[in-house]
């Protein structure tokens, strides 16, 4: 009894394993491999193209369509074909959602000039530019002889400006100080100076010396959305700083030609963090221009010189040798 007892026992452990592989089935279908070679391939994409996110999604979507024809024509295996369709239909969404984002943006035709000369060089994208131009800011018009703020009655707090057409006259007590010309903020010197203050009025008046249109931003959402986004924060700050300078320039050299003013904006320049509404004051009301400047030369220079930016070549750090003075 024993010895039959152990002889069923060995027999009973050599029986084979339902769940082991007696003999291997024969290699899958072509299509199969491919299916499994277009997940390879979209796993290996290097994620330093620009585009591999894409393509990625694009390789696991081929790989469903195979499996799916795999199991529909060759397999007849219902749950295999169920669970690509699904896959496929998630790759979709999700393929279709970045082609989407990566859409060419129309930007207005008034706002192409400001795009390519102002934002695009300092990489702006152009969906990002649209927000900033698209929610809380308006193209209006001025004709010729219209005022655009009035001396000691106009508040610096509602707006800030970029022309977009046209060029404007800047004067203090009917004394010219400098033109405004296209591409270029109206308004950025009170725009700086009064970011602490609030409740100021222009000390200058801005008229249209020719028909006008400019680009208008609500002050206070502006600033709030700059707020949200520290990257189009530098680039203002980076803007209003080099628009400040070329002021400066022009304040010192009035008699700039239309032509050496549109060249000097292409040049790099820095900006002042003195109120700038107190030197047009300055400028406007005595003749010795050259002791003014050097007074916000020296005064520009100690407040500023320690501001950098991380994200962007700051010209809003001193005025240094190169403001002729």
């Amino acid at each position: 009894h024993n010895n039959t007892f152990i002889t069923c026992l060995v027999m009973t452990t050599m029986e084979p394993n339902g769940t082991s592989c007696e003999e291997w089935e024969e290699a899958h279908h072509l299509l199969f491999h491919l299916g499994n070679l277009s997940l390879l391939l979209g796993l290996v994409i290097p994620t330093t193209l620009t585009l591999h996110m894409i393509l990625l999604r694009l390789m696991l979507m081929t790989g469903g369509c195979l499996f799916i024809t795999w199991a529909t024509l060759y397999r007849c295996n219902l749950d295999v074909m169920v669970w690509n369709v699904v896959f496929l239909l998630v790759n979709f969404m999700h393929f279709f959602y970045l082609v989407y984002k990566r859409r060419p943006i129309k930007i207005d035709r008034e706002l192409k000039s400001v795009y390519k000369r102002m934002f695009e060089p300092l990489h702006v994208r152009e969906a990002l530019f649209q927000r900033l131009t698209g929610q809380f800011c308006t193209i209006q018009s001025l004709k010729k002889g219209q005022v655009y703020a009035a001396e000691d009655k106009t508040s610096v707090d509602d707006r800030l400006s970029i022309l977009l057409k046209g060029k404007m006259k800047v004067s203090y007590r009917g004394h010219f100080l400098h033109n405004i010309y296209t591409n270029a903020f109206i308004d950025s010197p009170e725009f700086r100076s009064t970011q602490m203050n609030r409740g100021e009025k222009f000390q200058v008046t801005i008229m249209a010396e020719e028909n006008c249109k400019f680009l208008c931003w609500s002050r206070e959402r502006l600033t709030y959305f700059l707020e949200s986004d520290s990257f189009l924060n530098e680039v203002f700050r980076y803007l209003i700083g080099k628009d400040i300078t070329n002021k400066l320039y022009s304040l010192n050299d009035p008699t700039l030609s239309d032509k050496a003013a549109k060249k000097m904006e292409r040049q790099p320049s820095l900006c002042s963090q003195v109120s700038m509404m107190q030197m047009r004051n300055s400028m406007g009301s005595t003749s010795d221009t050259d002791d003014i400047l050097n007074q916000i030369h020296r005064g520009g220079s100690s407040g500023s010189s320690h501001r950098k930016s991380h994200h962007l070549p700051s010209s809003c750090d001193t005025i240094g040798p190169s403001v002729s003075v």
